[in-house]
């Protein structure tokens, strides 16, 4: 978390959290959700304006964390700003490490940047393709599914099937704490 983001929590311990104005897509992209947005639906119908602006999305980055009931937020100076989540917290992008095209490898990174140790995959009934990492679940980008299918056979990377409700129940995940705080479960 950023230093100025520290001190801020420290000078205003109390302001109000914030929900159902941020949202996370299933690329990795964000999304402001305005009032407009949110009286529309859920953010998978109504997500509201992509941020563009790379510097508000990189302060996003650093400042990205789970709370103990398995909501993820942006903590934006002294307030918590919750995130609405397409599908997972995370979204993978993968690369061969080493510079080489065809050969070495596969890496696995999150849309902030941090880098992930696979534990074990998963395909679900419409078969996307989630990663369980030493940073919790997420969905593979769309744009690296054959890579990560190359990763499968050349470095045996264990993938098995599992339903999405399923995965959502035993990695906590909490896809809208907006509905969550009003006791909506979706």
């Amino acid at each position: 978390m950023d230093a100025i983001v520290e001190a801020a929590l420290r000078k205003w311990p109390n302001v109000p959290h914030c929900h159902g104005w941020l949202g996370l897509d299933a690329r990795g992209h964000w999304y402001l959700r305005d009032e407009q947005a949110q009286a529309a639906g859920a953010f998978a119908a109504a997500r509201g304006s992509r941020i563009e602006h790379v510097g508000l999305r990189e302060f996003i980055h650093r400042n990205y964390a789970c709370d103990a009931s398995g909501c993820w937020y942006f903590q934006n100076g002294p307030q918590r700003v919750y995130v609405e989540l397409e599908r997972t917290p995370w979204v993978w992008r993968l690369a061969r490490q080493g510079g080489s095209v065809g050969s070495g490898p596969v890496g696995i990174e999150s849309h902030t940047g941090l880098s992930a140790r696979l534990d074990t995959g998963f395909v679900d009934e419409t078969g996307r393709l989630y990663l369980a990492t030493d940073l919790g679940l997420g969905l593979v980008h769309s744009l690296d599914v054959e890579l990560a299918s190359q990763a499968m056979a050349d470095q045996g990377w264990p993938v098995v099937e599992a339903a999405w409700s399923e995965l959502v129940k035993r990695y906590g995940l909490v896809l809208s704490p907006a509905a969550a705080r009003l006791g909506v479960t979706r």
